[in-house]
């Protein structure tokens, strides 16, 4: 929209934004689904999660570098106001530094191996990146009514892992409260989190979240 500005000079941003906000939202599937793997799933899920005017004065600041005095007309705040909304998203979009880079670096190699073996249905795989006595909880709205709410040890998860293989296509590696974890999220919309605890490269504890409060609670940052 903004790059298209220069061909269509008698319209102004905030006329553009206010037909983009009127517009039915309504969309391809397969549009979003191409959305969601271009922008990166992590990504849509912090966004979604940032107010309204947080989520504009990063895009239109850090994305299209339109000046903090021409955004001020869209969200109606000065200034200096534009400048703290655009700096708050930009930390809750951000993976946060309080771990050390090495620790996260290598807490990512495990996740992406756990994704890996997942998504290709290897057990061995997976058995291979969890702690031979893996505890995994389960909420009631990740497993269902009558569902095991705790699972012990790493192939009794596996064998049931592997059953949700296509599911995890949809994942993506993100920040979950300071650690390595990732986000399910078809479509870009956030529909479970895993939590993981991670130890000596095998991961020792995993936390499985769809409850719709519980989500909300979480940091979730971008990697």
């Amino acid at each position: 929209m903004l790059r298209s500005r220069t061909a269509r000079a008698e319209e102004s941003l905030e006329a553009q934004l206010a037909s983009v906000a009127n517009r039915p939202t309504t969309r391809d599937p397969e549009q979003e689904t191409l959305l969601a793997d271009s922008v990166g799933v992590a990504l849509l899920v912090v966004l979604d999660r940032l107010n309204p005017d947080e989520r504009l004065a990063f895009v239109l600041h850090d994305v299209f570098a339109v000046p903090f005095d021409e955004i001020t007309a869209i969200i109606h705040r000065t200034p200096e106001a534009a400048r703290q909304l655009a700096s708050r998203a930009r930390r809750r979009v951000q993976a946060k530094e309080s771990n050390a880079s090495a620790n996260v670096s290598e807490q990512r190699k495990v996740v992406d191996a756990f994704l890996t073996a997942l998504k290709s249905a290897d057990f061995e795989g997976l058995v291979a990146v969890l702690d031979p006595d893996v505890l995994v909880r389960i909420d009631e709205a990740a497993g269902g009514p009558g569902a095991p709410r705790e699972i012990r040890g790493a192939r009794n998860w596996a064998q049931g892992a592997v059953a949700f293989s296509q599911i995890v296509r949809f994942a993506q590696p993100a920040m979950v409260d300071g650690s390595v974890g990732f986000v399910v999220a078809p479509q870009g919309k956030l529909s479970r989190v895993l939590r993981f605890t991670i130890a000596n490269g095998k991961i020792v504890q995993a936390d499985i979240i769809a409850d719709p409060a519980r989500l909300r609670e979480l940091d979730l940052a971008v990697l």
